[in-house]
């Protein structure tokens, strides 16, 4: 019977994200309701609470399964090369490149990185990242200091994520200008710099975004279909 009620829960929540990505993607974040959320996925409206707290633990959902997706679609982008300061540097310009795609999404990166649970989240989840990345540059750094300054480089990305392109403030530039910011906050030299950025500007990352986002839509779908042969075993039991 447990198995049962869980594969239940499963369902509904996979369904849930499901369209909540696909009204993320329509709307935006901000205008996005659980209660549209339910009434997509099927649901009453107070259906949403028996999955997620409240909206925001939904976007710490998606936000995780989208970090995780970045660093996977940066370091398949980059082949063979493992260098830790490409793969982050192909990854931010991949995040810069993702909230370019559209308002919406634009909106739900803003979100993200400005709501408690998913900037400590994001905050956290870099703070291991930077030190890996950076501690050859800055000796005798900890932990702590890598989260501290993790704090400015997540406010850096907010801003730039948040500043849609024009005919001046161009991709290039936007890349060029967060890690030239970032870089030199973490002491890389100059000269290093100038390499990282201009492998990562040789990169197709306009469709390295494109993709990673009909992967989130696809591992959405599949989730729920994975829910669903799950609870029609759960019922033959």
């Amino acid at each position: 019977m447990q198995r049962g009620i869980q594969a239940k829960g499963m369902v509904r929540r996979n369904k849930m994200v499901q369209a909540a990505i696909q009204l993320i993607l329509e709307n935006g974040y901000e205008a996005t309701s659980t209660i549209a959320i339910a009434k997509a996925a099927g649901y009453a409206p107070s259906a949403f609470f028996s999955v997620f707290d409240n909206k925001e633990a939904l976007l710490l959902f998606l936000t995780k399964r989208m970090f995780a997706g970045q660093f996977a679609q940066a370091e398949h982008t980059l082949g063979s090369r493992t260098d830790p300061l490409l793969v982050y540097a192909a990854e931010c310009a991949l995040q810069l490149h993702i909230t370019e795609l559209s308002e919406p999404v634009r909106s739900a990166y803003t979100a993200a990185y400005s709501l408690p649970t998913t900037s400590e989240f994001i905050y956290r989840h870099m703070a291991d990242l930077l030190m890996h990345t950076f501690a050859l540059y800055m000796p005798g750094a900890e932990l702590k200091d890598f989260y501290e300054m993790g704090i400015a480089s997540g406010g850096i990305m907010r801003g730039f994520s948040a500043r849609p392109c024009d005919m001046y403030f161009t991709m290039e530039r936007k890349v060029r200008r967060f890690l030239g910011c970032v870089f030199t906050m973490f002491r890389v030299p100059t000269e290093k710099q100038e390499k990282l950025i201009g492998a990562v500007l040789q990169l197709d990352l306009q469709t390295a975004a494109r993709n990673l986002v009909r992967k989130v839509i696809a591992e959405a779908e599949s989730d729920m279909g994975m829910a669903d042969d799950t609870a029609l075993q759960a019922k033959k039991i």
